[in-house]
């Protein structure tokens, strides 16, 4: 019996390699989502519509693990990860312009100068893009105050 604890410890610390359906954070381990459902970033600005990556291609970045569609995808993000990672950590721009961390729905997009935004749907994304500019202004003063808060609490 005994043998068998000192094994545990091994299979966990392997079970948290990248792209495992296991991660480590901060200590402690908690079940792994793929970013952005698992769409590939780059192709948000590579196609006509976002691809969904696959588990032969990953990368993380910021805790959040990134599937690609291809090597060279994944290899593009690598160089530059803050060019593909979605604003705001993937939750919706429209919700962080008023302070909320609301789930961004990555069919719901929009690439603006040369970076990915994310709505909560398109009922909300109609409302962000009557004032894109200012909406990502005051996104972007928000995020630095609530950007580790618990979504419930906003």
């Amino acid at each position: 019996m005994k043998r068998a604890f000192g094994v545990l410890p091994l299979f966990l610390s392997l079970m948290t390699a990248p792209g495992q359906g296991i991660a480590a954070t901060g200590g402690a381990f908690q079940h792994s989502t793929p970013a952005v459902s698992g769409y590939d970033v780059v192709s948000y600005q590579n196609g006509e519509k976002p691809l969904r990556g696959n588990g032969n291609h990953v990368s993380v970045y910021e805790g959040e693990t990134y599937l690609f569609i291809n090597e060279d995808n994944r290899k593009a993000f690598e160089r530059n990860p803050q060019k593909f990672a979605p604003a705001y950590g993937g939750f919706c721009a429209y919700g962080v312009a008023v302070g909320k961390k609301f789930v961004g729905d990555p069919d719901v997009w929009r690439v603006v100068d040369g970076r990915l935004y994310l709505n909560l749907d398109t009922r909300i994304q109609d409302t962000w893009e009557k004032d894109i500019s200012g909406n990502i202004q005051k996104a972007n003063n928000q995020w630095g105050e609530i950007r580790d808060s618990d979504p419930a609490s906003l």
